[in-house]
């Protein structure tokens, strides 16, 4: 079982629902179940009404056709989920919105997501989903030292770049929207700062996947690897 990490943009385009779903009905044959249940966590933004848009756009693609039984758990900004949204389900997606919500949110989950996860369950990060899932997670942020290293909208409402203890279920740093909303170079400039020893940006439409084998790249996009030297940092990527 792997762990999906999806940059952004729209879910079908990320070229990772196909690979997901197989590993959830795998593990749900396990149990003797046909249809997958897959549990889907997200923080709607601070005025969303409903369902976030991004959540709305990964239940469908993933429960279309009975393909899996979905179930949509969403949270104010502020509150933490309840352990029981993880209580008899076959795969896991935590979606996008505001980062350091998300972290927030998960955090009673912490645990028994690395238990789970390291047993076998199926793990998608979309977005927000995706940067929590690092040792070290970082959040967001525009600024190192005051100086502009990324544009404000991707600020994640944070002034300096901060990294927190996030899932632990990948070693590397993740970052995303990479190309899109120029968060590439908010990963080249922690690196250079030595917040980050390696990290990964990955572009919207595009999934990187982590298994028990070689790292996997789908969807239409590029994953950008960056490494901190000595007395420079090494960018480079790894394509569809």
């Amino acid at each position: 079982m792997s762990i999906h990490l999806v940059g952004g943009g729209p879910f079908a385009a990320s070229d990772a629902a196909a690979p997901f779903l197989a590993e959830a009905t795998a593990r749900s044959a396990a149990v003797g179940r046909t249809v997958p249940r897959i549990g889907l966590l997200s923080v709607a933004g601070p005025s969303a009404a409903g369902v976030s848009p991004s959540t709305a756009d990964i239940a469908e693609v993933l429960g279309g056709a009975r393909q899996a039984e979905v179930l949509v758990t969403e949270i104010a900004p502020g509150e933490v989920f309840s352990t029981t949204v993880l209580s008899d389900v076959d795969a896991l997606v935590v979606g996008g919105g505001v980062t350091p919500h998300y972290l927030d949110a998960v955090a009673p989950l912490v645990d028994q997501i690395r238990l789970l996860v390291s047993d076998g369950l199926p793990y998608l990060g979309y977005s927000a989903g995706a940067m929590i899932a690092s040792d070290r997670a970082l959040i967001g942020g525009w600024r190192i030292g005051g100086v502009e290293i990324c544009p404000e909208d991707a600020s994640e409402g944070l002034d300096e770049v901060e990294l927190r203890e996030g899932l632990g279920l990948v070693d590397l740093t993740i970052d995303v929207h990479a190309v899109q909303a120029g968060t590439l170079a908010r990963l080249v400039a922690s690196a250079e700062a030595e917040f980050v020893t390696a990290g990964i940006a990955i572009d919207e439409d595009t999934t990187l996947v982590v298994g028990e084998g070689a790292l996997e790249v789908r969807g239409t996009g590029s994953v950008w690897r960056v490494v901190a030297g000595e007395e420079s940092v090494a960018v480079a990527t790894m394509g569809a």
